[in-house]
């Protein structure tokens, strides 16, 4: 069988992201948004998110290139002076490991990222990372531990078919261990994802062609739209346009029918069950 969850990340970044998330879904093929509860935009975001009852909406986890929940003070090894994380992942990712102080503070941060999503009384869907930093062990390990206290919500695990590349060969060590683990704590996930090596050009030719050739088993596409481009330095080349146009595209729609695949969040479609957005509460 073929399902699929179209999801659009960065939800609370900016208000030109929540407007395209809401006219997406209401509109187009949007299913499912991943929810930035430090970014700017969080209060508009919620407030949307709330108005659309059928929109899966779950937890993006951000550790780099955004920024914290925790004042700068409580986290002073991660963030800068205005609490925002930097975008040196490779440094960041050693002294995860290394570090002893890092890790109290990074898991004090993300446990304080699920306790705001909790707090907007959203049900939890699943649970991500921004720039898949949950690939990482270290915060896969902290990410299973704190989620196993929110409902066990199902994960994105970030493997694209087919992708012949340096990363991609670099990273199938990773991607086997993190399946593995997942499967071991009893945490659903998806079966592959689109949207990792066309990352920010989510167009609609590139949509039509995934949709064509849509595998078996639960798919994951996830794209970046806004109603307008450059939002962010880190951005400035992504086609934020072109994808909500995709979203919203007629022929996009017709695919999605044709393919046959049933359509939703994560939970949905993965049968998880449990609380959701509130932790469990010890007998």
């Amino acid at each position: 069988m073929k399902a699929l969850i179209v999801t659009a990340d960065d939800f609370g970044l900016h208000q030109a992201v929540n407007e395209a998330i809401e006219q997406a879904h209401r509109e187009g093929v949007l299913t499912c948004a991943s929810l930035m509860v430090g970014a700017a935009a969080i209060d508009d975001a919620v407030r949307r998110a709330r108005a659309l009852a059928q929109l899966a909406v779950g937890l993006h986890v951000v550790l780099a290139d955004g920024q914290a929940v925790l004042p700068p003070r409580r986290i002073p090894a991660l963030v800068d002076d205005s609490g925002r994380f930097a975008d040196r992942m490779a440094r960041d990712g050693l002294r995860f490991f290394a570090l002893p102080r890092v890790r109290r503070q990074l898991e004090a941060e993300m446990r304080a990222q699920f306790a705001a999503f909790a707090a907007t009384g959203l049900p939890l869907d699943h649970v991500n990372a921004h720039k898949h930093f949950h690939l990482h062990p270290t915060v896969l390990s902290m990410l299973l531990t704190i989620g196993a206290e929110y409902g066990r919500p199902p994960v994105r695990w970030p493997r694209e078919p087919r992708r012949a590349s340096l990363a991609g060969a670099l990273l199938s060590p990773w991607l086997a261990l993190m399946r593995a683990r997942l499967r071991a704590a009893g945490v659903a996930c998806n079966d592959q994802i689109f949207g990792l090596s066309g990352t920010g050009a989510m167009d609609e030719t590139r949509m039509l062609e995934i949709l064509a050739h849509l595998p078996e088993g639960l798919t994951e596409i996830y794209l970046h739209p806004a109603t307008r481009n450059g939002l962010t330095p880190t951005m400035s080349t992504y086609r934020h346009r072109d994808e909500l146009q995709a979203l919203l595209s007629a022929r996009v729609r017709a695919a999605v029918s044709a393919s046959g695949a049933a359509t939703g969040g994560f939970r949905a479609l993965t049968g998880a069950r449990g609380p959701l957005g509130e932790p469990r509460r010890a007998a």
